[in-house]
């Protein structure tokens, strides 16, 4: 097990979603925020099922920094409720597990 963790934060629209990343990665808590397009969520939202066209950003970062990603995604992310789904690293590529911690302070 590594202390790196990937994050699943869905948003819309793509603008919101390049705010999100360029602001976690400029401020050293994320090195890498990936941005996948086409992304169609179908859920339950205050009693009705609910549908959207969303881009998930999976944000590769530190354990140490999870609790400073989740408030900045909380102050930039204009959904009441964001997703915010964190998820442990087994294993990886030596040389990129080195790359994400050497870019997160």
């Amino acid at each position: 097990m590594t202390d790196i963790r990937l994050i699943l934060v869905t948003t819309s629209p793509r603008a919101e979603a390049k705010r999100i990343a360029h602001a976690l990665v400029e401020e050293h808590l994320a090195a890498c925020v990936n941005l996948i397009g086409g992304v169609h969520s179908v859920y339950r939202w205050k009693e009705a099922v609910e549908t959207a066209d969303e881009v998930l950003l999976l944000i590769k970062t530190l354990q140490q920094k999870v609790d400073a990603v989740r408030t900045r995604v909380d102050e930039l992310h204009s959904y009441e409720l964001p997703e915010f789904l964190v998820l442990d690293v087994a294993d990886g590529s030596e040389a990129y597990l080195a790359w994400i911690a050497a870019n997160v302070r």
